[in-house]
C-alpha cells in the first residue's frame, strides 16, 4: 500500500507517518521541508516530496509530476491553517486581516481541491482508492466555535467529499471525512498513550487514537468505506 500524508511535517501528519503503513507499505510525506530526527521504520519505505500549499498550483504540479506514471493508494490530505488567535478568549472575527483570510482559504480549500485533481489519476490506478479529509468539529452544526474562516473551510471539506463521490462512485473511491475535536498534539506517539490521555484530563484526544482510527480505516475491504468520523474529545462539552 503507498499512503501519502500532506502536512506531515509536523503534529498530526507526522504521527500518521511514523504510525501508519506495515511492513512492505511506502510513505510518502508532502511538506514544505523534511523534518528532522524522523523515527526509522524498518520494511516500510519512506519519501518525501518538498511543496508548500501557500502556492497550491505550484505545489499541486510538484507533486503531480514527483508520483507521474505512479499508483496511489490513499491520499491523506491533513493540511490546515486556522486563525493566528483561533480558539484562544480574546478571537474576534473583526481582527482577521484580509491576508491571513485569504491564506487560510488557500492552503485548506484550494490547496485540497487542486492536490486532489492532480492525484486523482494515480489514485484510480489503485484497487481500491482512499481519500482522507482531516477536518474539524468546527464543521459540524451546532459546533459553538466563532472562528468563521476556519469554521467555512471545514465545511468546504464536506462539500469536496461529497461532490468527489458523486464524480467519482463508478471507481469506487472511497473518501472519508474525520471530524476531529481537540487534539493533544504535545505528546508524540512515542509517548505512552495513557500518558498522552491524562494531558487535557479529558479535553484533548491523543493523536494515539486517530492514527489507530485511520489504520483501521485502510483494513476495510474494497466494498466499504467509512462517509464521516466524528471523533470529539471525552470531556468536550459541545457534544
Amino acid at each position: 500500500m503507498r499512503i501519502m500524508v500532506v502536512g506531515a511535517s509536523q503534529g498530526l501528519g507526522r504521527a500518521f507517518i511514523e504510525g501508519l503503513g506495515d511492513s512492505g507499505d511506502g510513505l510518502i510525506g508532502v511538506s514544505r521541508s523534511m523534518p528532522s530526527k524522523l523515527r526509522e521504520r524498518p520494511g516500510i519505505a519512506i519519501d518525501w516530496i518538498a511543496a508548500d500549499l501557500a502556492s497550491p498550483e505550484q505545489a499541486a504540479a510538484q507533486v503531480a509530476e514527483a508520483m507521474a506514471g505512479g499508483k496511489l493508494d490513499v491520499l491523506i490530505y491533513n493540511l490546515g491553517l486556522w486563525e493566528s488567535r483561533a480558539f484562544e478568549p480574546d478571537y474576534r472575527f473583526l481582527a482577521d486581516s484580509p491576508a491571513e483570510i485569504q491564506c487560510i482559504v488557500t492552503v485548506n480549500v484550494s490547496g485540497a481541491i487542486l492536490l486532489i485533481q492532480a492525484l486523482l489519476p494515480a489514485l484510480l490506478r489503485s484497487a481500491a482508492p482512499r481519500i482522507i479529509l482531516t477536518g474539524s468539529t468546527s464543521a459540524l452544526p451546532g459546533h459553538g466555535r466563532p472562528e468563521v474562516t476556519f469554521g467555512a473551510t471545514k465545511f468546504a471539506l464536506r462539500g469536496i467529499a461529497e461532490a468527489l463521490r458523486e464524480g467519482f462512485r463508478e471507481h469506487r473511491l472511497g473518501i472519508t471525512c474525520l471530524q476531529l475535536g481537540y487534539l493533544n498534539t504535545e505528546d508524540q506517539l512515542s509517548v505512552p498513550l495513557e500518558q498522552a490521555a491524562r494531558r487535557g484530563d479529558g479535553e484533548l484526544i491523543p493523536m494515539h487514537d486517530v492514527v489507530s482510527l485511520v489504520r483501521t480505516l485502510l483494513t476495510l475491504s474494497p466494498s466499504a468505506y467509512l462517509k464521516e468520523v466524528v471523533m470529539p474529545a471525552i470531556g468536550d462539552t459541545r457534544f
